[in-house]
C-alpha cells in the first residue's frame, strides 16, 4: 500500500468507527477500534528513514504498547499499564532528541500547573468512590504523561509535541467522564483526539532530529 494513501484510509476508518460502528457486539467494536492504529502503526513504518537510530524503534514500540492499551482498556487497570509503558517509551524516543531551550523548559511549568490541577480532582473523586485502589496507578500515568508532553515540546519537532497535548487532551476528557462528571459527546472528543494525536507522533517518525523541522522558540 502506497503510504501518501494511508492517512485518508486511516481517517475513513476512524471516522467509522466513531460514528457509524455500533456498540454490540463488542468484538465488531473492538476490531474496529485498533483498524486505525494497525494502520497508523503500518504508516510509521513505511515512513522511517533509510538510517533508523532509537529514537525511531522506541517510537514504534510505543505506537505497540498504545495499541495494546487499546485492546485491553476495558480491564481498565490493564489498559492503563499498557499505555503507560508506551508513554514511557515514547518520553524515551523523544529524550534522544532534545533540544534545548529556555522557552521550551519553561513549558514544565504550565504542564506541571495542569497535572497538578486537574490530577487532584482526579484523586478527590476516586477517594470519595469505590475505586479508591485506583488512585495509585492513576497518579503515576498522569506523571507519566505529562513527563511524555514536556519531553515532547523539548523535540521542538512540531508534529510530536502537536500529538502531545491532543493525547493529553484526549485522556483528561475520558478520566473527567470515567471519574469526576460525564462529558458531552464523550466518545467522539477522546477518540478523535486520540486518533489525531498517534498520527501525528507517527507522522514524525521520519523527521524527528532533522533540524529544518524544528520550531525554534
Amino acid at each position: 500500500m502506497q503510504v501518501n494513501r494511508l492517512p485518508a484510509l486511516i481517517f475513513a476508518i476512524s471516522v467509522l468507527y466513531i460514528f457509524i460502528i455500533p456498540s454490540e457486539p463488542i468484538q465488531l467494536k473492538l476490531f474496529f477500534k485498533l483498524v486505525p492504529m494497525i494502520l497508523i502503526i503500518m504508516y510509521a513504518f513505511l515512513k522511517l528513514p533509510k538510517q533508523k537510530t532509537k529514537t525511531h524503534w522506541l517510537l514504534l514500540i510505543g505506537l505497540g504498547f498504545c495499541t495494546i492499551g487499546d485492546g485491553t482498556l476495558h480491564w481498565f487497570v490493564v489498559g492503563l499499564t499498557a499505555f503507560l509503558i508506551g508513554h514511557l517509551f515514547y518520553l524515551t524516543s523523544f529524550l534522544f532528541q532534545w533540544r534545548f531551550s529556555k522557552w521550551r523548559v519553561a513549558c514544565v511549568l504550565p504542564i506541571m500547573i495542569y497535572s497538578l490541577l486537574f490530577g487532584s480532582k482526579l484523586i478527590h473523586a476516586l477517594s470519595n468512590s469505590e475505586e479508591q485502589a485506583l488512585i495509585f496507578p492513576v497518579s503515576l500515568y498522569i506523571i507519566a504523561i505529562a513527563s511524555m508532553a514536556w519531553f515532547a515540546i523539548m523535540t521542538g519537532n512540531g508534529f510530536v509535541i502537536l500529538g502531545s497535548i491532543l493525547f493529553v487532551i484526549s485522556d483528561s476528557i475520558l478520566a473527567w467522564n470515567m471519574f469526576v462528571s460525564p462529558v458531552n459527546y464523550e466518545h467522539v472528543l477522546v477518540m478523535s483526539t486520540y486518533y489525531a494525536a498517534q498520527f501525528f507522533i507517527a507522522h514524525s517518525i521520519s523527521r524527528l532530529g532533522k533540524k529544518q523541522t524544528r520550531i525554534v522558540w
